[in-house]
């Protein structure tokens, strides 16, 4: 227990026995993912599964920073020798392909927590809709340049009551310490939810501006038409996620 000294008087022992016996899927290796897949590892939980299909360029570097040296290496397979030489005790999976609306539901069967770093609205859409069905827990982020939101997803209300329909994109604008701020909060929401203690942002979006040092923290209520809280949605379809990934087959 000696690795994880400074955190035990904080979350105790049956906290980080709570660590070490859960498992994580963390979607995405990118910037988000970088500074999740590092302190979830570091903190001791015992499973992290990592899924990016993408390999590193040297463009990535400037955000995230736990494939120095890998250029050329699939994300996630990079993350993984990361997470190894950081930290023994966790247990790595690597899905070294894109997470679609055939495989979802059984990669994220297998974990306790579903982290969200894609830099996308279709995968955003697809985690909440396949852990709406699984009951899972979502911690969702997304940045852009000096900007980002982080919150948590337990059920009613869901990803969707906040936001129904996808945006289109922004470009690929951000400042790297930003990405890392915000993965940072995400992995300390999964802390605080396996171990049982804080207030998770459960139903809340925490919007930050880092360029003012703005906070906003948005109450999400449950959307009376929301086809996934109200139970309509019966199954993951590839249909409700192409173009504004709005819901058009229930089942």
């Amino acid at each position: 227990m000696n690795r994880y000294e400074r955190q035990i008087p904080i979350i105790g022992y049956e906290g980080q026995e709570k660590l070490l016996n859960s498992s994580v899927l963390v979607v995405g290796a990118g910037g988000l993912g970088s500074a999740v897949i590092a302190y979830l590892a570091a903190a001791g939980i015992g499973r992290v599964g990592i899924v990016d299909k993408d390999t590193v360029d040297v463009s990535n570097l400037q955000r995230q920073i736990i494939h120095a040296g890998k250029l050329g290496m699939n994300k996630a397979k990079s993350a993984a020798e990361f997470v190894r030489n950081l930290n023994p005790d966790v247990e790595v999976v690597t899905y070294e392909f894109e997470l679609n609306p055939e495989n979802v539901l059984d990669i994220i069967r297998d974990y306790d927590v579903v982290v969200g770093c894609p830099d996308n609205f279709r995968v955003r859409f697809l985690l909440n809709d396949a852990c709406m069905l699984t009951n899972k827990p979502y911690v969702h982020a997304a940045v852009y340049a000096f900007e980002g939101e982080v919150g948590v997803f337990l059920g009613k209300p869901c990803y969707r009551c906040y936001l129904p329909i996808a945006p289109k994109n922004h470009g690929g604008e951000i400042i790297g310490s930003v990405a890392g701020v915000f993965g940072c909060l995400q992995a300390t929401e999964v802390i605080k939810l396996i171990a049982g203690i804080g207030n998770v942002l459960s139903g809340r979006i925490l919007r930050i501006d880092l360029s003012t040092m703005e906070f906003i923290d948005i109450k999400v209520r449950q959307m009376r038409a929301c086809p996934i809280c109200s139970g309509k949605l019966k199954g993951i379809f590839k249909e409700n996620y192409m173009g504004n990934c709005e819901i058009k087959r229930f089942e």
